[in-house]
C-alpha cells in the first residue's frame, strides 16, 4: 500500500503552521476528491473520503475497492473547519464514517450538499452541525459558495428540478476555486465556470464511472481558463485509478494550460493574486 506525503501527526502540523501565513490560499489534497481549502479564517473541505467503508462494502463482490493508498488522515483530527461540502451521495463524497467525526468535531461548521440527496442525507448523517443546507445550480450559500451543475454520465434531477451531481465554485478572499464534483464535460460547463474567472480548477481524472478522463480535463480547463487546475481522483482505488504523467500532463503542455499535481497530504499555496 502507498504512504501519502503528508500524514497524520505532519499533516496536523502543517495545517497549523499554514494558518500563520496570511493572505494565501492553502490547498491540501486528502486523497480521491477530498481537498482542504484555507485562506486566513476561512476554511472549506469538499468530499471527504476518510475511511474504509467502500472496502468494506465491496469486499465479498465483483468489484472489490482495493485502496493503494493509505488514508492521510483520522477525519476527527480535522478542525476549525466552517463548510463541509459534499458534491453528490456517492460514499466517497458522501461518507458517513467521514463525515459524522467531521462534523462532531466542528460543530460551527455548515454542511452543504444537493438538494436533490437530502434523503441519503438523513440516513447517513447524524450529527447536526451550524446549518444544514441543501442546494441546487445557480444557488449561493452564504456568499462564499455558489453551486453549478454536474454531469456524471449525464445531468440528472430529481422531479423538483434540483440537481443530483454538483460542482461548486468557492470565494476565498481573492481567490476563486472550482471544484467540479465528478462528473463529464458538458454542452454549457465551460459557458457557465469560463465568466468566474477562477483562479484554481480541480478536475477528476480518472476516466471511469461516469467521470472525465485525462485529456477531457485538461481540455476543461483550458476552456474554462484557471491560472491553474490540479487533477483529483486517482491513486485510491486499485480499479479506478490513473497516472496524471501518462496523458493529462503533456496534454496541459501541449494546450499551454498552467497545473500542478499533488501528493497525497501534500499542500499547495497560492500567495499572489493579480
Amino acid at each position: 500500500m502507498l504512504e501519502p506525503f503528508v500524514s497524520d501527526d505532519a499533516l496536523v502540523e502543517d495545517i497549523q503552521q499554514a494558518r500563520k501565513q496570511r493572505n494565501a490560499l492553502h490547498v491540501w489534497w486528502l486523497g480521491q476528491s477530498g481537498f482542504l481549502l484555507r485562506y486566513n479564517d476561512l476554511a472549506m473541505l469538499f468530499d471527504p473520503y476518510l475511511s474504509d467503508s467502500l472496502s468494506v462494502k465491496y469486499a465479498s463482490g465483483n468489484n472489490p475497492h482495493v485502496r493503494m493508498m493509505r488514508r492521510a488522515i483520522d477525519p476527527a483530527r480535522l478542525t476549525d473547519i466552517d463548510y463541509v461540502i459534499s458534491t453528490h451521495s456517492h460514499t466517497d463524497h458522501l461518507d458517513a464514517l467521514s463525515l459524522n467525526p467531521i462534523l462532531t468535531a466542528n460543530a460551527q461548521a455548515c454542511f452543504v450538499y444537493p438538494r436533490a440527496t437530502q434523503a441519503q442525507v438523513n440516513e447517513r448523517i447524524t450529527v447536526h452541525p451550524r446549518k444544514w443546507i441543501g442546494t441546487n445550480a445557480g444557488e449561493w450559500v452564504e456568499g462564499v459558495l455558489e453551486a453549478v451543475p454536474a454531469a456524471h454520465d449525464k445531468l440528472e434531477q430529481d422531479a423538483a428540478g434540483n440537481h443530483r451531481y454538483l460542482g461548486y465554485i468557492a470565494m476565498m478572499g481573492p481567490f476563486k476555486i472550482y471544484h467540479s464534483g465528478d462528473g463529464v464535460p458538458f454542452d454549457g460547463l465551460a459557458e457557465i465556470v469560463k465568466p468566474r474567472a477562477v483562479d484554481l480548477a480541480i478536475l477528476p481524472i480518472n476516466g471511469k464511472l461516469g467521470n472525465m478522463d485525462a485529456l477531457q480535463a485538461a481540455q476543461l480547463a483550458k476552456a474554462i481558463g484557471p491560472k491553474l487546475v490540479v487533477p483529483c481522483h486517482y491513486d485510491l482505488f486499485e480499479f479506478n485509478t490513473a497516472d496524471p504523467q501518462a496523458e493529462f500532463v503533456p496534454e496541459c503542455r501541449r494546450l499551454g494550460q498552467p497545473f500542478h499535481l499533488l501528493r497525497t497530504g501534500e499542500r499547495l499555496t497560492l500567495t499572489s493574486h493579480p
